[in-house]
């Protein structure tokens, strides 16, 4: 394969296992240098050590961060940035589902605090070096989970009343948004910003890492499932393919745009999710 993505710097959050890490041996295979983003050390070095081995390439960094603490995605923002002050890709890929409600370190809704705060404020944070690149291109893996979800805003932490569906589909949804409102205001520049839904994948998303429950869920339903190399496709599409160079605020699946939920396409709704997530993680 030639190696069209040469001294292209791309990110990839969430990158240790399932889609992430298959998004980076894609784009690694491809010739890019690949910044793997990961929230535990040892996982995420098995992880480096076998993108290398898979793509064959060994452009590829670690970087230790975690989207469920706000103060760990300005450290690791600031390390890619001394890094790379060029950075031609940011893949917002890594996701949490989970079962019950769980906070972050700051005190939201595990699944709001990491689908969409963790990427609203990393990408906020690398626009600069994004911008300086010819094309700068965000991805936001999201899924069409978004279509049953609300912005519960007069509660979107969900203290008074959670479910794992009404969890997912407000991130979900919020990554649309974002996805949406970030087009409209990076208008004029040289970056893009879409959304993708990748599709039901075999990842471990929802799966417990402290018991491994969920995992018999996956067992049974494997053989429906997609590959992550297959789920992942579309995300690598976006983000490398001239294709969609002049694309912005789309949502896509299998490598085209597709329908959003009516929600999804209320640009007030976009905004007023934008304003609340600058408070939310004192991006202002």
């Amino acid at each position: 394969m030639p190696n069209s993505l040469k001294n292209k710097i791309l990110v990839v959050t969430g990158a240790n296992s399932g889609m992430g890490l298959a998004t980076t041996v894609e784009l690694a295979r491809r010739g890019a240098q690949v910044a793997m983003v990961c929230r535990d050390p040892g996982r995420g070095q098995r992880a480096l050590q076998e993108a290398r081995q898979q793509s064959g390439s060994p452009a590829i960094a670690l970087f230790t961060g975690d989207l469920a603490s706000l103060v760990s995605v300005r450290a690791v923002a600031q390390e890619l940035t001394a890094r790379y002050p060029v950075v031609d890709g940011l893949i917002n890929n890594a996701g949490v589902v989970t079962l019950t409600r769980k906070t972050t370190e700051d005190g939201f809704e595990s699944m709001l605090g990491v689908n969409h705060l963790g990427h609203f404020l990393l990408t906020n944070l690398l626009l600069d070096s994004l911008k300086r690149a010819e094309q700068g291109r965000i991805v936001v893996v999201s899924s069409d989970a978004h279509k049953v979800g609300r912005i519960h805003f007069p509660d979107p932490n969900l203290t008074h009343s959670f479910n794992v569906v009404k969890g997912y589909a407000q991130s979900k949804l919020a990554n649309v948004l974002f996805t949406r409102e970030l087009a409209r205001r990076l208008a004029g520049t040289s970056v893009t910003v879409n959304s993708v839904h990748p599709g039901a994948v075999t990842t471990n998303l929802g799966i417990s890492r402290e018991t491994g429950f969920g995992k018999w869920v996956y067992a049974l339903l494997k053989p429906f499932f997609l590959t992550p190399a297959q789920g992942a496709e579309t995300a690598v599409y976006l983000a490398t393919s001239p294709e969609v160079t002049a694309l912005s605020g789309q949502y896509f699946y299998r490598k085209a745009i597709a329908a959003t939920a009516t929600r999804a396409q209320d640009d007030a709704m976009a905004e007023r999710l934008w304003h609340w997530s600058e408070e939310a993680v004192s991006l202002r």
